[in-house]
Parts: C-alpha cells; sequence; structure tokens
C-alpha cells in the first residue's frame, strides 16, 4: 500500500485531457494528463504500485521513457491547481481547468497524491493531482494589459 505523495518540480507532462473529452479509451468527464519520469524514478515507482507506462525510445540505444498518467478529480478530494502569470495566481475549479488542454506551459510543480484501489484481487495505486502550480507562457500583450482591469466599457 502506497501512502506517500510524490513531489516534482519542473515537471513535464503531455497528453493532456483536462476537459474530460470522450475518447476510444477515455470515459467522458474522465480528467487527466500524463507526467513524464526519469527512467530510475519511473521504475522506483513502478516496484510501489503505481500504474507506470513505458514509450518506446525515439533514438536508438535510448532507455524508454517512463510515464503515468495523473487523475484530475474535484470530486472527493479537490486539488489545489493555481496558474501563475506575470499578473499573479489563479486558482482553477473544475469548469476553468479545461483551460490547461491548450495553455503553453514553461514549469509545472506538482504534488500526486496514491489512490490505492482493489477489484476483486487486482490492486493498484492511481495517480491524483493534490497540488498543481502550474506557470503560463504569455505573448507580449498579455505582459503589456496584465494591470488592466477586466471590465470592459461597452460590456
Amino acid at each position: 500500500m502506497v501512502k506517500d505523495n510524490i513531489t516534482i518540480e519542473g515537471a513535464r507532462i503531455g497528453f493532456r485531457n483536462f476537459a474530460g473529452k470522450e475518447s476510444q479509451f477515455n470515459p467522458n468527464g474522465n480528467k487527466h494528463f500524463s507526467i513524464f519520469l526519469d527512467h530510475k524514478l519511473g521504475e522506483t515507482l513502478e516496484n510501489d504500485g503505481w500504474n507506470i507506462k513505458w514509450l518506446e525510445p525515439r533514438e536508438e540505444g535510448d532507455p524508454p521513457t517512463a510515464h503515468m498518467q495523473v487523475g484530475v478529480s474535484f470530486a472527493n478530494i479537490p486539488p489545489k491547481v493555481i496558474v501563475v502569470t506575470s499578473g499573479g495566481k489563479t486558482r482553477l475549479n473544475d469548469e476553468t481547468i479545461p483551460t490547461l488542454d491548450w495553455a503553453e506551459i514553461s514549469n509545472v510543480d506538482i504534488i500526486i497524491r496514491p489512490y490505492n484501489w482493489a477489484v476483486g484481487k487486482k490492486t493498484g495505486v492511481k495517480a491524483y493531482v493534490k497540488t498543481m502550480y502550474v506557470t503560463v507562457v504569455e505573448d507580449e500583450f498579455e505582459s503589456k494589459y496584465n494591470n488592466i482591469g477586466e471590465a470592459l466599457p461597452f460590456e
């Protein structure tokens, strides 16, 4: 049984589905993404019972790349997900988190909590976001106008 959280600074994420869009391999509403791990950490977490997948190497002679799907659920234990920009910090919720699907991200610091599950004789560990700070790349206009209020005069 896994009890300890995983803390990763400068994480690299991919396969984003923060909107929880339905696909061949994803039921509607299942929000998640993958976090890429260095080889040694991937092996350690796999040995501890986490569900680690391995991507084939891009270059011959390179090791496979470890990654783990991380769930984002606001149902039982809502995560703390913060977007960081030059204008400050914004906490995301179940309705606003899909914006991360298309955001240009420069940094992710994350704490992942384990959920130990058992179905019959099968057991495993599912990863969920506990806390995540996402730094978003801004274009020159966003940083230029970030101190101006959101209300537009013609609204």
